[in-house]
């Protein structure tokens, strides 16, 4: 009897220790197949963004030094300010005296048009709107040396019509009347504009009026292009629609006044930035000029799905033949250089790693990178062409075999490095997207014990 009891005990024990074994082999192996956690809710995204934006300043930063060394760049560049970056990443290729304060002239009127956007894109108001023209932005009442597009009393002119006059034009008028259709007065728009650039950071941008007549507005190289990559990567749309038109011819018989008792002549303006026809991908953006601030131009190209852009500003000349001449000469060679050295590095997709968590109350977690890793300027330093070695560029993420005991949001756990060949372009780190709890003490245990098993 006894041996029949102590068979029973043993095959209880031997049972018992059989079906631990297995269950602490499913539990193992429940962990080697990743399968992605649940998406995070807005709430939590926002949550995450803000412990990234706290943890890690530069990803608001909205242009950065290439996080690799290069040799310095020796362009022959006439303006007294420039900069030249790439559009996807923010990176600063050139730069020269970029810090200094010089009146944005008619570049100004990009803020507008951004305003504009922001409008449309809140369902505010449409590019057919019927825009009612007032006294103060009459062609007639401005300065006769304003860039006009010729608005007059009665004009029937939407605000296509409108944002192609200051796009085309460079159009004073087609300023005033949209700062009044959006904020009822000009200084109430003034205000917006300013509140808009602070918004982006630029401390040293500041307006007085919204069309760049006035030497008191002011901006720097550095600052506006960083609001210019702000533009037209919000707003790409902006560069086929308006800024890369070659002519605008205003006004129309459409946009006559019923009540007029002549023929008027519609005026044909060719674009100021007469890089479009010139320089090969140049799709926009806009000149600007009085005699405070010489010769601005803000520049953009795209070649192979690489954008670069420049801000020249204080570029010399004695009237607009030289003027332009030195535009053409900077814009060309800057953007010459840039297409010739670097090129960009896309990924489709953003990279996310789900990573097993042992000992917590989540068996997963994704792992995410800090900051834009879809995009990289690659240095022409291999291969056979620029966008070769872009091609080329190798993406490694190393990560850990599992977490052990939870995560915590934003805490990093891995990283990405971006190779050209042996060399290292850039290192990115991957943190925890979510904060996940510990489990109570057997499951951490059990978590640990498996932990040993996964590698």
């Amino acid at each position: 009897m006894l041996k029949k009891v102590k068979l029973s005990i043993f095959a209880f024990a031997a049972i018992t220790a059989l079906s631990a074994v297995l269950f602490f082999c499913f539990y193992v192996r429940s962990f080697r197949t990743p399968v992605q956690p649940q998406a995070l809710t807005a709430v939590e995204q926002k949550n995450l963004e803000t412990i990234l934006d706290s943890a890690f300043p530069a990803r608001k930063v909205m242009l950065r030094n290439l996080p690799y060394k290069t040799l310095p760049a020796h362009l022959d560049i006439g303006a007294e300010s420039a900069i030249l970056i790439d559009t996807a990443t923010g990176s600063i290729l050139f730069e020269k005296n970029a810090d200094e304060a010089i009146p944005p002239a008619s570049m100004t009127k990009l803020v507008v048009m951004y305003i504009v956007f922001q409008e449309i894109a809140a369902g505010h108001i449409s590019l057919q709107d019927i825009v009612p023209l007032k006294p103060e932005s009459y062609a007639c009442n401005l300065p006769s040396d304003s860039s006009l597009m010729f608005l007059n009393a009665g004009q029937v002119v939407t605000l296509e019509e409108l944002l192609t006059g200051l796009a085309v034009d460079s159009g004073n008028d087609a300023a005033i009347a949209i700062a009044l259709y959006i904020s009822g007065s000009v200084d109430k728009f003034v205000e917006r504009m300013n509140s808009e650039v602070r918004k982006l950071g630029l401390i040293h941008t500041h307006f007085t009026e919204p069309s760049g007549y006035s030497e008191t507005n002011t901006t720097t190289a550095r600052e506006f292009a960083a609001f210019s990559r702000k533009y037209v990567t919000e707003y790409p749309e902006a560069l086929d629609k308006f800024h890369s038109r070659r002519e605008f011819i205003y006004p129309l018989p459409e946009n006559l006044p019923s009540f007029a008792v002549k023929k008027v002549h519609p005026i044909k303006q060719e674009n100021t930035n007469k890089l479009l026809d010139i320089l090969e991908g140049c799709d926009g953006l806009k000149t600007g000029f009085i005699y405070e601030s010489g010769y601005n131009l803000a520049l953009t190209v795209q070649r192979n799905g690489t954008r670069f852009l420049s801000v020249t500003m204080r570029g010399p000349g004695h009237g607009g033949n030289q003027g332009n001449s030195w535009r053409i000469h900077d814009g060309t060679a800057l953007m010459e250089w840039a297409f010739s050295k670097f090129a960009d590095f896309r990924s489709k997709e953003k990279p996310v790693y789900t990573v097993a968590v042992l000992g917590a109350k989540h068996k997963f977690v994704n792992l995410v990178p800090v900051m834009n890793a879809q995009s990289l300027t690659v240095p022409f330093i291999t291969g056979k062409s620029p966008r070769a070695a872009a091609d080329s560029v190798t993406v490694t993420a190393e990560l850990p075999a599992c977490i052990l005991g939870g995560t915590q949001a934003g805490t990093i756990y891995g990283k990405l490095t971006y190779k050209l060949g042996t060399t290292v372009l850039e290192k990115i780190p991957l943190v925890a997207d979510r904060s996940i709890k510990k489990a109570a003490l057997p499951g951490y245990l059990l978590g640990k014990a498996a932990s040993l098993f996964i590698r």
